[in-house]
């Protein structure tokens, strides 16, 4: 496993880091049992990964009390991310959201504790003490934001420290290229990349638009005649799965699985501190955690670059996966 430091802070994380929204099984993610959640916790740890997300909205909080079960009596060997829901971000409410996820979660402290999104009609300012406060008061060691885009940014770099932004990035999803991620590189925040798979597409697993679920072909990708769309676009879905097929094929020259090469790649990112990976038992965790060795030489990065290009450029710089008009701001 390789290591780097965390924003500006002065505590390392792994550059992969365990995904925990799916512990929250629903209607969602589908059932899941949380002897696995327990387990694939224990599987992360042991072969490195000591860099954990969740959230106080995954399952209501059930993700977090699977993760604080996980680690009981291993806490001392994690990095623990959570964020505070846009429900929540009026002080008095931050403060309380807080102590909720510190006892779901069996600590007295969260290393990392992040905005999920923004609520506009709550000044940053106000939510940011609250935060500063927790930090002070030693019940949060760094704080983070997520779903930032360029005008979120500019106040972010007035108002406070942010150490991270966690942000949806992969090989179809390169949005951020576009201005986000130079403005985190030139604040030195952190880029937590999420959605690193892109919901499958990026595993090989379908061949074709028509083969992917209902529930999984409602992006940006996909016409927006698709069930359960929330986007006004035609997509891109010719130049989607052309991309993935090159992909495939680039893979195949170097011998290795589509899904490694496209965590692989993200690791090669300028930016990126530490890919959020989910997964729901040790196998997908021995399994996902090879692409943190998976060395690209600089074509095989180029060329990788080139085959997703039109999808980039047709996609555009808007953040948002599912929404035309985004909620990124």
């Amino acid at each position: 496993m390789k290591y780097v430091k965390l924003g500006k802070t002065d505590f390392t994380v792994s550059t992969m880091t365990l995904g925990c929204w799916a512990f929250a099984g629903g209607d969602l993610w589908g059932p899941q049992d949380d002897a696995d959640s327990i387990a694939t916790v224990h599987a992360a740890l042991d072969v490195g990964i000591n860099f954990f997300d969740t959230a106080e909205g995954y399952g209501s909080g059930h993700s977090e009390i699977m993760l604080g079960q996980a680690l009981v009596g291993r806490r001392d060997k994690a990095v623990i991310a959570t964020k505070v829901g846009r429900s929540h971000l009026r002080p008095q409410a931050v403060q309380e959201a807080c102590e909720h996820s510190l006892r779901r979660l069996q600590t007295d402290y969260i290393d990392l504790y992040q905005i999920h999104w923004r609520d506009h009609s709550i000044p940053l300012v106000d939510t940011w003490a609250a935060l500063e406060k927790l930090r002070n008061q030693g019940k949060v060691r760094a704080i983070g934001v997520c779903n930032f885009g360029m005008q979120d940014l500019a106040e972010l770099i007035t108002t406070g420290r942010s150490e991270t932004n966690q942000i949806p990035y992969n090989l179809l999803w390169r949005a951020i290229e576009f201005e986000i991620r130079q403005k985190c590189i030139e604040e030195g925040i952190g880029i937590l990349p999420y959605s690193v798979l892109m919901q499958a597409l990026l595993t090989g697993k379908y061949a074709s638009p028509d083969d992917v679920p209902e529930g999984r072909a409602r992006s940006r990708h996909f016409s927006k005649n698709r069930p359960r769309s929330r986007h006004s676009e035609a997509g891109c879905e010719t130049e989607t799965f052309a991309a993935i097929e090159r992909i495939r094929q680039i893979s195949q020259k170097i011998d290795q699985p589509m899904a490694n090469v496209a965590m692989a790649w993200l690791l090669h990112q300028p930016g990126v501190t530490s890919i959020i990976v989910g997964a729901r038992n040790p196998k997908q965790i021995k399994r996902n955690v090879k692409a943190v060795d998976l060395a690209l030489p600089p074509d095989i990065i180029t060329k990788l670059n080139q085959a997703t290009e039109e999808v980039k450029q047709k996609l555009g710089p808007n953040p948002d996966i599912w929404q035309s008009v985004s909620r990124f701001r």
